[in-house]
């Protein structure tokens, strides 16, 4: 289990909750929503940045992640603070991984198209980055 799942199921089981007000189970539908975002947002990055290439949406999309998921740790932290504080580890590694996304992009000119071939020169079947582009 995910520290992230564990984070949610922690945040709806308390909001939930019979003993909850109804303030916290508000907050707990709009954090399953923003859950629900995070989770799409976090599908979508691999792709955009991996195979379709394109560094400047990808960099966006994490971007946006990163945003969601701050949002979604205050929401939940209204609602359990364990909950929220689950999250942190998350929100480190999308820091970073957000860095390395648009480091990725600056020092490649916000192309990567143009760095595969189709062909390695030893002539063997596969693809390579050609680094000297």
């Amino acid at each position: 289990m995910s520290i992230v799942g564990y984070s949610a199921y922690r945040a709806y089981s308390t909001g939930t909750s019979p003993l909850s007000s109804a303030s916290k189970l508000l907050l707990t539908k709009q954090g399953a929503t923003l859950y629900t975002i995070q989770l799409g947002l976090n599908l979508i990055w691999m792709p955009l940045f991996f195979v379709a290439k394109r560094p400047i949406e990808a960099t966006v999309d994490i971007v946006a992640l990163t945003g969601v998921t701050g949002y979604l740790a205050y929401v939940w932290g209204q609602v359990d603070e364990g909950a929220a504080w689950a999250l942190v580890p998350y929100l480190g590694w999308l820091g970073f991984a957000t860095y390395l996304s648009a480091g990725v992009g600056y020092l490649n000119d916000w192309n990567l198209k143009d760095k595969e071939v189709d062909a390695s020169p030893a002539g063997k079947d596969t693809r390579y980055v050609d680094e000297k582009k």
